[in-house]
């Protein structure tokens, strides 16, 4: 990978009532034309987003979206998007028209309020309005105003942004000691990306170096042969969670040992959560509804994990016919009291407040939540093993 993924980056959603000048905003913040400006109302139609590095926060993604208040025949739906944004978003910035101040500026201040987002205010169109208060005064056509906007913006930032971004969590560095002998179990199959590997492989072996780690990356055919080969025992085995069954099978039970998407379980949503979920598997009757949802807008192949052997291994485990529904992308349902069960996937894609807005309405509708790997852990019967060292590694 030649930058950061979108899923470590800061999230900042744009909001405002339509030509607040959100736009404008981020095409001054970014120096460049990201986002096409207009006097007419509900230029924006589709969130636009735009990567940045702003240190020292570090790797951003910027969200601009449709504006409140618009009243054109596209506005409702317009308005949707924006509010699924909230969905993602770490940091919202509120855009105001000048001194406006209204329903829709109220409106936006109550969302944030109640999914905990923090806000900034920034008043646009300064130059033409009598400002009070605490907020960031700008003028967005005026470019030589961009070093003393980013500089505020920045400061601004760093009161509220999430402790956990600035204090990114381990992936696996923590669970143990420096210096420790780690092997990553990476199948490459057909859904492998040409010549690189997937992004939780990678950011596996970043976390383990970071943490002065030993990494061994070998394939299932070449397993047994690399922890026959080594002097000493590893100290944590990793592998897909297709292959767990193969990694339990031949690795002593002294060892330790996980998979990549219980891994995500904990780094990007509640990795307690989602293991409660599971025994849900065990309560699931014929007829029931089960959701997959995926991130990754892939085409799928003919032995897709969660078109194919997700449901399969569901069936076999319950013996019950049971009905799925999928979802993939940014996408995902309101009628969730329809379900039994979500099983949602690594989120190597999404962020972690994405991934925890699921957890919380699976949560509000009463609906178990789990994720791909401790589901297929699940029904397999080794999950027990596979969330041992997170046990074993509390203080």
């Amino acid at each position: 990978m030649q930058s950061a993924p979108k899923s470590l980056r800061l999230h900042i959603a744009l909001l405002g009532r339509v030509n607040a000048g959100k736009s404008s905003f981020l095409n001054l913040v970014t120096g460049q034309d990201v986002s096409i400006t207009s006097a007419i109302a509900g230029t924006t139609t589709d969130v636009v987003e735009k990567t940045q590095e702003l240190l020292p926060i570090g790797p951003v993604v910027w969200l601009d979206t449709a504006g409140l208040g618009d009243e054109t025949a596209l506005g409702e739906k317009r308005l949707a998007k924006t509010q699924r944004i909230l969905d993602k978003a770490d940091v919202a910035l509120l855009i105001c028209d000048g001194s406006k101040w209204g329903e829709e500026e109220e409106t936006i201040i109550a969302e944030c309020e109640k999914r905990k987002i923090p806000l900034i205010k920034v008043h646009n169109k300064a130059d033409l309005s009598d400002i009070s208060g605490e907020s960031i005064c700008v003028n967005s056509t005026d470019k030589s105003s961009r070093d003393r906007v980013l500089n505020e913006l920045k400061e601004a930032l760093i009161k509220v942004v999430p402790e956990d971004f600035i204090q990114a969590p381990a992936l696996l560095g923590d669970l143990v000691p420096p210096h420790s002998t780690i092997i990553l179990l990476t199948p490459i199959d057909k859904e492998a990306p040409k010549g690189r590997l997937i992004m939780p492989q990678v950011q596996a072996i970043r976390d383990a170096l970071d943490h002065d780690n030993i990494v061994i990356v070998v394939k299932e055919t070449e397993y047994v042969q690399a922890l026959n080969s080594l002097k000493n025992k590893p100290d944590l085995v990793v592998c897909d969670s297709q292959v767990v069954d193969f990694m339990i099978s031949n690795t002593p039970e002294d060892i330790l040992c996980t998979t990549f998407s219980i891994l995500f379980a904990r780094l990007k949503g509640d990795l307690l959560k989602m293991a409660e979920g599971a025994e849900a598997i065990n309560r699931l009757q014929d007829g029931d509804k089960v959701l997959i949802a995926e991130a990754c807008t892939h085409h799928a192949i003919d032995d897709d994990i969660g078109k194919v052997k997700i449901p399969n291994g569901l069936k076999k485990k319950t013996g019950k016919n049971l009905q799925f529904d999928f979802c993939s992308g940014c996408t995902f349902p309101d009628n969730l009291q329809e379900y039994k069960l979500v099983v949602q996937c690594g989120g190597c894609t999404q962020n972690r407040r994405e991934i925890l807005s699921r957890i919380q309405k699976c949560e509000s509708a009463r609906v178990a939540i789990t994720n791909y790997g401790i589901c297929l852990s699940e029904v397999k019967g080794v999950l027990d093993r596979v969330v041992e060292v997170f046990v074993r590694s509390k203080p």
